[in-house]
């Protein structure tokens, strides 16, 4: 198994933790922000990201008349989650 084998997509600290917290349902911006600890900034940034290659789904509209994003993780999301963390359960295999 070779380490260039895993994705760019999850080949950064914040991506990783943002998918991880959608593994149990969808969150708001607020509540991914207060699960992982990154800012606005960096969330909205690795969001992006994550919506471009399919991984995360993000539905807009308005709570109060306040703008609310909602992110989910994707069906091909999910798959390619697990790809990642098997992958790293395999580099574990192998060292051992």
């Amino acid at each position: 198994m070779e380490l260039n084998s895993i994705p760019d997509i999850f080949q950064s600290k914040i991506r990783i933790a943002i998918v991880s917290c959608l593994l149990t349902g969808k969150k708001t911006f607020r509540e991914v922000k207060e699960l992982t600890g990154a800012t606005d900034g960096n969330i909205s940034t690795h969001m992006k990201k994550l919506v471009a290659v399919d991984i995360v789904q993000v539905v807009k509209d308005f709570e109060n008349n306040k703008p609310r994003s909602t992110y989910t993780l994707t069906p091909s999301g999910r798959k390619e989650f697990e790809i990642y963390v098997r992958r790293l359960e395999e580099i574990i295999n192998q060292a051992k």
